[in-house]
């Protein structure tokens, strides 16, 4: 086990624990491993958002009623 690690319970449907668990006898890696390894990812996936959110905070707002009269207005919808 890592140093510094917390341990947590976490509660799955019956059919994603067992996938997981099959998953984690596939792969060789433990579910906790597993587990941890999807967090990771998807708080990488929110601070890639929260960055492109920081980059384009100057550009204009455009309300989306006027961006659904610009498509009518050129027959796109």
């Amino acid at each position: 086990m890592k140093a510094n690690t917390k341990r947590t319970t976490v509660y799955l449907d019956s059919d994603l624990h067992r996938a997981l668990r099959i998953k984690a006898a596939q792969t060789e890696h433990s579910m906790s491993e597993l587990v941890e390894e999807a967090i990771k990812f998807s708080l990488a996936e929110d601070s890639i958002d929260l960055a492109a959110f920081e980059q384009r905070r100057k550009e204009p707002s455009l309300p989306f009623e006027d961006v659904l009269k610009k498509l009518r207005k050129n027959g796109k919808i």
